[in-house]
């Protein structure tokens, strides 16, 4: 991927995560083992670490339970919905 694509500049504006965090991110996830609840956990933690963000426990064993048993979203809008405050 191009780093210099605007796409990464919406994407840090919106996240606050920066474009090198984003790519360090993706390259050290390329080959994990998503079954394993240890490697989802350290993910979880690391991303919401990059973006300033603490991610409560419940929310963190939905996204572990979701994306172990490979429930994790096809879609952008549903995949934001899941990180979105419950009202």
């Amino acid at each position: 991927m191009d780093s210099k694509n605007p796409f990464f500049d919406n994407i840090e504006k919106k996240t606050r995560l920066k474009k090198e965090d984003i790519f360090a991110i993706a390259n050290s996830v390329s080959n994990a083992d998503f079954s394993d609840p240890k490697v989802v956990r350290q993910l979880i933690g690391r991303i919401g670490k990059a973006a300033g963000v603490s991610v409560p426990k419940e929310k963190e064993e939905a996204l572990v339970k979701a994306i172990t048993s490979g429930n994790v979203p096809g879609n952008l809008s549903s995949l934001s919905k899941m990180f979105s405050p419950k009202e």
